[in-house]
């Protein structure tokens, strides 16, 4: 009798601290919608979709609270932001791209930033200088978000183009996929793919890895040895506190801090980069805060990774964990009358 009553009682502890952590995610996340309306401006009906989509996950968030510790403050990347101005031409950009924290994804041989087509968040969402990434967040949500707020999830080229500084024609080599699964489809264009970019491969911030430049001195709960929600922080650092982890358009934290969800068609209907709302499967991009320690994969600009927790991306199970997050494309229209 005392066992089963120790037993009920440990399972009602649980359900306390369970509730309170539930609860200040909630807070926490109250607060950072707050910081978004502020600084991105979004109309009434935006942020009202957004508030359900961030407070309608039980995960979706900055870290899980009880156990997140991040690798640097808030306050002290705004102080240290606050003191330099802007190294890119942000009014350019903001006019271009029609958003604040937006930049111009182009290819500089060929074309100027006026002429950029699509545009992309210069930060991790919620694209606000020295914000924590959001992560535990689903492809699925991730999509949503970016569709709430006018834009769209990226195509895995145009992350790689914003990456190795130069938008180029998309090589997804659809001729590779027909008739195959998911996963085959995936592993054949991927290996095309690779073998194309791995003699001239590069990262965000230039021709070789190098550890300290990006934020990836960061470390793992030590009670993290899978993804646990309740095993594993987010202990991610504010985007944008390494000043020198940009790409040459200007786009932050692409190496390091949280990887990155992206689209990636398996047939030319997919390209959300040319209006497709069917979107393909999960691309998992970029590295994240631990690898100054631990290289986990590789994570030059325009590596493709396997299918790992694979699946399509508005799947309501797509995956989700602790170091994951994302980042909207913008497709910009021009008025032909002005080309």
């Amino acid at each position: 009798m005392l066992k089963t009553l120790l037993t009920l009682l440990g399972m009602l502890l649980a359900l306390a601290v369970h509730a309170d952590s539930k609860s200040e995610l909630r807070t926490r996340n109250e607060q950072l919608l707050a910081r978004i309306a502020a600084a991105h401006g979004y109309s009434a009906e935006q942020m009202d979709r957004l508030r359900a989509l961030l407070l309608g996950s039980p995960y979706m968030g900055q870290g899980n609270p009880d156990i997140t510790v991040h690798a640097d403050s808030r306050e002290a990347c705004l102080a240290r932001s606050e003191a330099a101005p802007a190294p890119y031409p942000k009014d350019e950009f903001e006019k271009i791209c029609g958003a604040a924290y937006m930049a111009p994804l182009y290819d500089p041989a060929k074309e100027s930033a006026q002429q950029a087509r699509a545009c992309i968040d210069q930060y991790e969402f919620p694209d606000i200088p020295c914000e924590y990434p959001v992560v535990w967040v689903k492809a699925r949500e991730a999509a949503e978000v970016c569709s709430a707020l006018g834009k769209r999830l990226c195509d895995a080229h145009e992350w790689e183009g914003a990456c190795d500084g130069a938008l180029t024609a998309p090589d997804y080599r659809f001729d590779l996929a027909k008739g195959m699964g998911d996963g085959d489809a995936v592993a054949r264009m991927r290996a095309a793919h690779n073998r194309s970019y791995a003699a001239d491969a590069r990262w965000s911030y230039g021709a070789e890895f190098e550890r300290g430049v990006c934020a990836q001195a960061g470390r793992k709960s030590a009670s993290c040895q899978g993804g646990g929600y309740g095993q594993c922080g987010s202990n991610t650092y504010p985007t944008g506190d390494f000043p020198a982890c940009h790409s040459p358009l200007w786009v932050y934290d692409l190496n390091g801090n949280a990887a990155e969800h992206m689209n990636l068609p398996l047939r030319p209907a997919q390209m959300a980069s040319t209006g497709s709302t069917e979107l393909g499967v999960t691309e998992m991009k970029g590295s994240w805060f631990i690898f100054d320690t631990y290289r986990a994969h590789p994570d030059w600009c325009r590596w493709r990774a396997p299918f790992w927790h694979g699946g399509r991306v508005m799947d309501a199970h797509s995956h989700a964990n602790y170091h994951l997050g994302f980042r909207c494309c913008k497709t910009v229209k021009h008025d032909s009358s002005s080309e």
